[in-house]
């Protein structure tokens, strides 16, 4: 099957309701990292943090846009090869996503969000290879995803060294 036929064959409104399903699907990623802790913003304001640490403020708007992106790109593969490995790589790293605040906010435990975080980083990477071979836009969209953990990684880092 060519890459046009799959996206003829998931278009229409069943494309458009996957598209929903898609942005369901971070939604929940956020909603558990937010249901998981409360005050997550003044606990992340009462822990030292380097220099180069963002304001409280500024994760909720990076996270909306990041997310509208990560749900954008997944309908775009699946649009192309439905349900497969590129597909599944997406789903695992939003898991992984989705466990990272309850770990660090929630549990406090620094050391093990690094560690989790750093698979959650390899697993965008997985994500990214598997979707540049898809369809090459998708794996654009998620660059700058992978970005941000690149850089929530250093802060991660840098705080549980500065805290314990």
């Amino acid at each position: 099957m060519t890459t046009s036929s799959a996206v003829q064959r998931h278009s229409g409104p069943r494309a458009w309701l996957a598209l929903l399903g898609f942005g369901a699907a971070v939604l929940v990623a956020a909603a558990v990292g937010g249901l998981a802790v409360g005050g997550a913003a003044s606990e992340y304001n009462s822990l030292r943090q380097p220099s180069w640490a963002p304001p409280s403020w500024l994760f909720g708007p990076v996270w909306t846009a990041l997310y509208a992106t990560i749900a954008i790109a997944g309908w775009l593969v699946w649009r192309r090869v439905a349900f497969g490995p590129a597909v599944y790589a997406w789903i695992a790293q939003l898991v992984l996503n989705a466990l990272w605040t309850p770990l660090f906010f929630g549990a406090g435990q620094y050391g093990l969000a690094f560690a989790e975080i750093v698979v959650m980083w390899l697993a965008i990477g997985v994500t990214v290879a598997l979707f540049w071979r898809i369809f090459r836009p998708a794996a654009v969209l998620m660059l700058p995803y992978w970005a941000w953990v690149t850089f929530a990684a250093a802060l991660n880092l840098s705080i549980w060294q500065l805290n314990m």
